[in-house]
């Protein structure tokens, strides 16, 4: 059954300061500021108050603009959305609608082009707070998320799996943070809006999706429950439903509003936004190297696998660190352990590099000591872990956990192993391989990750004869 996939993502724009205000933007603090203590005025929406457009966040949106290959309008504007809801006390938000920042555009995923249909700016509305959950006693409202600066990018239903949507969010995700107006590691929030059909069946659009695992998730049980309803010979009525992480499922919020309930008006407090040719020319030109670019980069220069290239350069950081650590040391090896054990070891951890302690010169300083021979390839890894946990050099860490590769009498440990099991060396003998691999994990139990994998074979192999 064919499926249709479009989505509405925002992102929280990581400026010093709101959108409309001077108030300073919490999505950079490391700790959940109090309620109602980043506000004023204007984000309470008091009668009275006049927004002023912040030039940083505008700029910031050309950035997404331009990497996008989407086309930018010579002159754009604000309008006010009306609704009226708790949180927004002013019952309208500062958006755009008639004339957006930019049109068109497109991302490559794989082979596939995912077009773009806008780009446009706005205002976060305030954080509502449920007591007692969903259905609760009563309703909080904080307005510290009040005018925090988005951007929307809006798809084409170009999405026709899940599966393809979360790689989509993946790389957009990558995209805002090498342009530097994202940051997954900090406070922001990253969420989209799934517009989803399947054939014979209504448009439904998913609201409240987080992230880029769960619309994985929240897609694969909307296809799910239209797809039974399809067989059933239900008709699928076209409303707006909401995805709820907590059950695994959407539940109905409301019909589907079209957007001309909206109310759409110019914003008369705002003026005019031109956008000069020489504005756009000197963000254009101050763009950074995007993931495709460095993809093609790490290939070419530095030979890595596409694999390995691929998985560095979807973190930026990582992609940082390893441009510094192959100033010292073989890319291919560097390439190998970052996109490795080191991003596996951090993945466990739920860090992104830069919010690990771990520091550039401690890897570098830990792949000198491998390509020496001084530590085997199970205590390196060993190493990261412990250097993600403790805080510590390597050099410190092998001190203090003994993982440095120790002189051994190989050949005393691999006769002791043979000895205690007689049954592996008769089935190796009779043409087992799986007793090999058995006998040298025995070894490598006994002198705890001290003699190389390697090694132990070639002495299991040569005793066995």
């Amino acid at each position: 059954m064919k499926v249709k996939i479009g989505l509405e993502t925002h992102c929280q724009l990581n400026s010093r300061s709101k959108i409309f205000c001077g108030c300073r933007n919490p999505v950079n603090l490391k700790r959940e500021p109090k309620p109602n203590t980043l506000t004023c005025d204007c984000c309470l929406g008091l009668p009275g108050t006049k927004p002023r457009a912040n030039r940083a966040i505008v700029d910031m949106a050309l950035k997404v603009a331009l990497a996008l290959k989407s086309r930018i309008a010579p002159e754009t504007f604000f309008s006010r959305k009306t609704y009226f809801y708790p949180d927004m006390s002013k019952n309208f938000q500062i958006s755009q609608y008639e004339i957006p920042l930019a049109l068109k555009g497109g991302l490559k995923v794989g082979k596939k082009e995912i077009r773009l249909i806008r780009i446009h700016m706005e205002e976060d509305p305030a954080r509502l707070v449920h007591i007692g959950g969903l259905g609760g006693k009563y309703v909080l409202v904080d307005y510290n998320r009040a005018g925090i600066p988005l951007i929307e990018i809006v798809t084409e239903p170009d999405l026709e799996s899940p599966e393809e949507a979360r790689d989509y969010l993946n790389k957009l995700a990558t995209i805002l943070e090498y342009l530097g107006v994202y940051d997954s590691a900090s406070r922001a929030v990253f969420k989209s809006d799934a517009n989803i059909s399947l054939e014979g069946g209504a448009r439904i659009e998913v609201k409240n999706i987080t992230g880029t695992r769960e619309i994985e998730q929240a897609l694969k049980y909307e296809i799910l429950r239209q797809g039974n309803l399809l067989k059933r010979g239900v008709k699928v009525k076209r409303e707006t439903r909401m995805w709820n992480p907590a059950l695994g499922a959407t539940e109905s919020m409301r019909g589907k509003e079209e957007e001309e309930e909206y109310g759409y008006i110019f914003e008369p407090d705002l003026t005019r936004i031109t956008l000069d040719r020489g504005r756009i020319e000197r963000i254009r030109k101050g763009l950074p190297e995007l993931p495709d670019q460095r993809f093609r980069r790490f290939v070419k220069d530095y030979g890595l696998p596409e694999k390995v290239a691929e998985s560095i350069v979807s973190e930026w950081d990582l992609a940082e660190l390893f441009e510094q650590v192959a100033k010292g040391i073989d890319p291919r090896l560097a390439g190998t352990w970052i996109s490795g054990y080191l991003k596996k070891t951090l993945n466990w951890h739920s860090l992104r590099f830069r919010e690990s302690g771990l520091k550039r010169e401690w890897i570098l300083s830990l792949l000198k000591m491998f390509r020496a021979g001084k530590i085997t390839d199970r205590n390196a890894e060993m190493v990261i872990r412990k250097m993600v946990e403790d805080k510590k050099g390597p050099e410190e860490i092998i001190r203090k956990h003994g993982f440095g590769k120790a002189r051994l009498d190989l050949d005393s440990v691999v006769k002791n192993i043979l000895k205690k099991n007689k049954k592996a060396v008769e089935d190796y003998k009779a043409g087992g391989e799986k007793a090999l691999h058995f006998l040298v994990g025995q070894v490598m139990r006994e002198t705890r990750g001290r003699a190389d994998a390697q090694d132990i074979k070639k002495a299991v192999l040569r005793l066995l004869k």
